[in-house]
């Protein structure tokens, strides 16, 4: 089997209404931090999470000061990361981390078919 590249991460902070703004800052912080993409916080789950979340993503070369960061300033938040190799459920079924509680994903949507992302650049 040949092993997949990793070509960049996602990060999702799940959160409910009443930790949306705890989010959305924390989110925004982030962003202002690193060189990442942030997404929309979604007040509905989307795609395969199941509770409302808001996407950040970034390069592998983000990864060693984003994610401590995210595991020290949470504060309670779930945050589930996963690589994106192109297949994105083996990115999110195989290849998950999480902070917090790991939570049921819907994987009956994602196709198994190979994906592009735009990622940050390094």
């Amino acid at each position: 089997m040949t092993e997949r590249r990793i070509r960049g991460f996602h990060a999702h902070v799940y959160f409910g209404a009443e930790t949306v703004e705890q989010a959305r800052a924390l989110c925004l912080e982030a962003a202002g931090l690193f060189k990442l993409a942030m997404g929309r916080v979604h007040q509905q789950p989307v795609g395969p999470h199941p509770d409302w979340s808001c996407q950040l993503a970034f390069a592998p070369s983000v990864f060693a000061d984003l994610v401590p960061w995210l595991a020290m300033h949470r504060r309670g938040l779930v945050v589930f990361i996963h690589p994106i190799t192109g297949n994105d459920l083996i990115d999110h079924r195989d290849y998950a981390m999480w902070m917090g509680a790991v939570r049921p994903l819907d994987l009956s949507v994602l196709s198994g078919a190979e994906t592009e992302y735009e990622i940050p650049e390094d």
